[in-house]
């Protein structure tokens, strides 16, 4: 690409296991280990229907993304679909949705961790947390791979204990499974787009494209993997902690599988659980830190971000000043604010970015790759429905920050189009 800084090409040292490893990290974190309460207020006895819908949608996406990856092997994900397949706009569109909203879940992760390992300390640790993480991002894509391979395994394990001690205890009742007369359509729609950010990770595969060893066979293999084992896990977890609580009771929990321990008779597991948390949150920062800063590369290299970003280090191969950018954005983020309870809109930004995704998938003809018709209009469909089905405040924000995103290319467009 024609003014790119030297040493802008990235190094392909990811194998099959790694992309998929590195899939389940984004996946298989801190969500599962909050998300079941609210999911269950939504949907009452309905939440595995909600995570049946949410589980179609993501592998909808999945493969869409999937099919992209494959025929654009490079940074960037949706941000470069879109831009290639639908036209300027809705890349750029779909990269300010990710990178906005993403930067914000970032904090909201670090603080997360924050809340588990120290709570007098939140804010402390979360930036103890980001700047560790951005650390082994520069460090090169082996050192984060690896790193991840950790987490992974001994998140696994601490969701392999919440089921078997679950199931195993005399609290377990298969009656509290059963689907009752409180389900509605509207309630499991949005028990879906809650529990769908939890499958949302396998995005980071495909923006880490540049990355992968021959990712037309690689790239279409894992997400589908990663995909697969994340929905087995939260299919168990959900089992487990609905049929130790029930309905009510997963729903009033604060921190549900903790709760679901407790309340399983088996009390010297929930700080087990919690620390287990806490490493999910870090496994989910770190797969947040890598995919934010491949995009905002990918940008960068466009001018839609300052193109200084679009440097790579020449030894550890890695978007470093993009790294370095994002994480020191996500650390002001995590000292000074609480973002928690303040990210709807990132929830909304994630449906849109696939819904471009989805969109662009459409476009592919079959000497391409293009999946059966079915999968992109699917996954369309179910992106704008689950989208429109968040509470309303989610929306709103949501559609506001895409509005500045908007305003901000229209105004760059005229600037660049005056003599």
């Amino acid at each position: 690409m024609a003014g790119t800084p030297i040493h802008s090409a990235l190094e392909r040292r990811l194998g099959l296991t790694d992309a998929v490893v590195i899939g389940l990290g984004a996946m298989i974190g801190a969500g599962i280990f909050a998300a079941l309460a609210p999911a269950v207020q939504a949907a009452g006895s309905g939440l595995l229907l909600g995570l049946a819908l949410a589980a179609v949608v993501a592998y909808c996406n999945a493969t869409s993304s999937a099919r992209l990856a494959a025929r654009y092997p490079a940074s960037g994900g949706t941000y470069l679909y879109g831009r290639e397949r639908l036209g300027d706009f809705w890349g750029y569109l779909a990269g300010w949705a990710f990178v906005v909203g993403k930067t914000a879940s970032c904090a909201a992760m670090a603080l997360t961790v924050g809340s588990y390992v120290w709570p007098g300390q939140a804010h402390a640790v979360a930036v103890a947390a980001v700047v560790a993480l951005t650390a082994v991002d520069y460090a090169g894509m082996r050192k984060s791979a690896l790193l991840t391979r950790v987490i992974v395994a001994v998140v696994l394990v601490v969701l392999a204990a919440v089921v078997i001690g679950g199931l195993g205890s005399g609290e377990a009742d298969a009656a509290r499974l059963a689907i009752g007369g409180d389900v509605t359509f509207g309630g499991v729609l949005q028990a879906a787009g809650l529990l769908f950010f939890a499958f949302a990770g396998y995005a980071r595969i495909a923006t880490l494209g540049e990355e992968v060893r021959d990712p037309a066979r690689v790239i279409p293999r894992a997400i589908p993997l990663a995909l697969g084992i994340t929905l087995a896990v939260y299919a168990a977890v959900a089992i487990a902690a609905l049929a130790v609580l029930g309905g009510t009771g997963l729903s009033e929990a604060t921190a549900p599988l903790a709760d679901a321990v407790r309340a399983a008779g088996l009390p010297g597991l929930v700080p087990v659980v919690r620390a287990g948390a806490a490493v999910a949150a870090l496994g989910s920062l770190l797969a947040l830190i890598l995919g934010v800063s491949r995009t905002t590369l990918a940008m960068a290299r466009d001018r839609h971000l300052p193109h200084a970003l679009a440097a790579v280090h020449p030894r550890f191969k890695v978007p470093h000043r993009a790294e370095l950018a994002v994480g020191g954005v996500v650390a002001v983020l995590a000292a000074t604010v609480d973002v928690r309870g303040a990210i709807g809109f990132s929830s909304f930004g994630v449906l849109v970015y696939y819904a471009i995704a989805n969109t662009s998938a459409w476009t592919l003809t079959p000497a391409e790759g293009r999946p059966p018709r079915i999968v992109p209009a699917l996954g369309l469909a179910g992106c704008l429905a689950l989208a429109f089905a968040l509470p309303v405040s989610s929306v709103i924000s949501g559609a506001a920050v895409l509005a500045v995103g908007a305003a901000v290319y229209g105004l760059r467009r005229t600037a660049g189009a005056r003599p």
